[in-house]
């Protein structure tokens, strides 16, 4: 009887955590002129793919799609790689004042993005990178979520494997790149992963950072597909939304394994 009433439960979850995407995906599949309608149905009394050329008829999809590509790959790696070597620092040397920074980075979690952008926007500005995709790659490759991951999960690893190396005679940044960074490769491809997910559907700091329709990405420039006053397509925009969420939902599917064996490999050691 536990176990139906656990299965219930979690179904009704499931099914509350799906209905908006559900109710998306067939909404996208209406007839325009039925996309107009309130009577809030769920289930379209036709079903017309029409809206997905339009889409692409009404903006540059593929630029938009290049520059999410883009912004969100070059980020994705740039903070495997920080936060890879940023936690490997915290968690093999020792030096003066380790704690107390890493306590600031700790800190800047809890500080929302809104408070930062105006002063992430000015140091933009200052540097002459305003309106371009360096913009909204630049600032976002440190992260203090990626470096507390990959410290913990640095602490995980043996002790003696560094030590070994250096009565080898290897060098720190040898220590680092030949021996940790292939064994701490689930804990990068979680920070990977996180990142491309975050990132792809970011919408608040392009807004902020960009100007020209030519540097949009995804999410900015989908905005456009709802028209002057919000007199766009329903089923337009959501046929956009659709889009959207195959790259995000293709890295999830292929990236699940590695993100699951990631979070757990430290519960074997």
């Amino acid at each position: 009887m536990k176990k139906i009433a656990t299965y219930v439960v979690l179904a009704l979850a499931s099914l509350l955590t799906l209905a908006p995407v559900i109710w998306t995906v067939l909404s996208s599949m209406r007839p325009p002129a039925e996309s107009l309608s309130a009577d809030g149905s769920f289930i379209p009394t036709s079903l017309d793919l029409s809206s997905y050329p339009a889409v692409f008829e009404e903006v540059d999809m593929w630029l938009l799609i290049l520059n999410s590509v883009l912004v969100t790959v070059i980020i994705a790696v740039g903070q495997m790689l920080s936060s890879a070597m940023a936690g490997y620092v915290f968690a093999r040397f020792e030096f003066r004042g380790k704690n107390l920074l890493f306590a600031l980075i700790l800190a800047t979690m809890m500080v929302p993005m809104q408070v930062t952008i105006v002063p992430v926007f000015m140091l933009i500005r200052g540097m002459n990178l305003a309106d371009t995709l360096l913009a909204l790659i630049l600032p976002a490759i440190p992260t203090a979520f990626g470096t507390f991951l990959m410290r913990q999960y640095f602490m995980g690893l043996p002790v003696e494997l560094g030590e070994a190396a250096e009565i080898d005679g290897a060098s720190p940044w040898r220590t680092f790149s030949s021996i940790y960074a292939p064994l701490a490769t689930p804990g990068m491809a979680i920070v990977g992963i996180l990142a491309f997910n975050y990132h792809w559907n970011e919408f608040f700091r392009p807004l902020i950072l960009t100007i020209s329709e030519q540097n949009f990405t995804l999410p900015l420039g989908l905005v456009s597909l709802q028209g002057n006053m919000g007199t766009g397509s329903v089923a337009t925009v959501l046929a956009g939304v659709v889009i959207s969420m195959i790259p995000a939902f293709l890295v999830f599917v292929f990236g699940q394994r590695t993100l699951r064996e990631g979070l757990t490999a430290g519960s074997h050691r």
